[in-house]
C-alpha cells in the first residue's frame, strides 16, 4: 500500500508542471480573449489564458508581473499598448511554472530586464534558453521604483514552489499574490518544485499582516479580492490539514483520507480536491519529497 501511495504522490506532482505546458497544445490561440482590468490607483491585471498578469502602468513605463504563455505575447503586448503609452521596463516572476513564465524569452529578447527568486532562475536554467532567465534574482527583497510606485517584490516560505513572491504595489495599495492564492480552486502545492503545506500556510498569513482593509489582491488565478477573501481561504487549509493530520494519526491510508472527504463543504466552490489532499496528506504523513 506505502508503493501505491508514493505512486500517487509523485505521479500528480509531476502532472503539476506538466499540466500548464500541456494546455499550450491544441490550443486555438487567437480565441483567446485578453482583457486588461483596472484594479486601483495605477496598477491594473490582464486576463487571457494562464496565470493574472499584474501591471503597473504610467508615464515611467510598465512594470508586468508573470507573462503566460509564449503564443500570447504579441497579443498581451498590444493589450498593454491599449492602455499605456511606455515601454514594458520590468518583468517580475512570481515562481517558474509556465503558465506564468511561458512569455520570459520572447519579452528577454525585447530588452525587458526579468527578475524573480533565485530558486526560479536556478529551476528554469535547466529547462529555457539564456534570453528567458532572470538577469536580476533576489534571495531578500527587490523594489523598482517607477511611475511614482514602489512595486516591492519579496519572497515567501516554500508554499505553491519553492521560489514564491509576493509584489507589493505599495503606492496603489494592491498585493499581487501568485498562485499561493486563488479564487478557482483548492490550492496547488508542488512538492515536486518545492511547494510545502506549511509554507503556503505562513506565506497566507503573511499576506494577511501586509495587506490591510482596503488592500486589493490579485489572485494567480481568479478575481480580484480582499483581505478577508485570502483569511477565509487560509482558514479553509487549516481545517482541512487538522482534519487530515487526525486520519494520518490514526494511520488512515490516502484512499481513506479521501473517502472520509475532509473538502467536503469546499468542494462545489472549488472543484476537484485530488491534488490538494495528495500533497496535504504526503506532508503530513512524512513522505518524501
Amino acid at each position: 500500500m506505502q508503493v501505491f501511495r508514493c505512486a500517487v504522490v509523485v505521479g500528480l506532482a509531476t502532472l503539476l508542471w506538466a499540466a500548464p505546458a500541456a494546455a499550450q497544445q491544441d490550443v486555438d490561440w487567437d480565441a483567446v480573449e485578453i482583457s486588461v482590468h483596472h484594479v486601483a490607483g495605477g496598477v491594473h491585471y490582464l486576463e487571457g489564458r494562464g496565470g493574472n498578469i499584474g501591471l503597473s502602468i504610467g508615464e515611467d513605463g510598465v512594470v508586468m508581473i508573470d507573462d503566460q504563455y509564449a503564443p500570447l505575447t504579441d497579443r498581451i503586448v498590444r493589450a498593454i499598448e491599449d492602455v499605456s503609452n511606455g515601454d514594458i521596463r520590468f518583468v517580475i516572476n512570481t515562481h517558474v511554472h509556465p503558465d506564468h513564465t511561458g512569455g520570459n524569452e520572447n519579452l528577454g529578447r525585447m530588452g525587458v530586464v526579468i527578475l524573480a527568486h533565485d530558486r526560479v532562475r536556478v529551476r528554469l536554467a535547466g529547462r529555457l534558453p539564456e534570453a528567458a532567465l532572470p538577469v536580476l534574482t533576489y534571495s531578500d527583497t527587490a523594489t523598482i521604483h517607477l511611475n511614482g510606485e514602489q512595486v516591492h517584490a519579496f519572497p515567501v516560505p516554500p508554499a505553491h514552489t519553492d521560489g514564491d513572491s509576493f509584489i507589493h504595489f505599495r503606492g496603489s495599495d494592491v498585493l499581487h499574490l501568485g498562485d499561493v492564492f486563488r479564487t478557482v480552486a483548492f490550492p496547488v502545492i508542488d512538492r515536486n518544485n518545492g511547494g510545502t503545506l506549511d509554507g503556503t500556510i505562513a506565506a497566507l498569513g503573511m499576506a494577511v499582516g501586509v495587506a490591510g482593509p482596503e488592500t486589493k489582491i490579485i489572485p494567480g488565478h481568479g478575481v480580484v479580492s480582499s483581505r478577508e477573501d485570502v483569511m477565509a481561504f487560509r482558514d479553509m487549509i487549516l481545517v482541512v490539514a487538522d482534519r487530515v493530520k487526525a486520519l494520518v494519526d490514526e494511520e488512515r491510508s490516502y484512499e481513506e483520507v479521501a473517502a472520509a472527504d475532509p473538502t467536503a463543504e469546499w468542494n462545489e466552490r472549488y472543484g476537484d480536491p485530488t491534488r490538494f489532499l495528495t500533497a496535504v496528506y504526503a506532508e503530513l504523513s512524512g513522505e518524501a519529497q
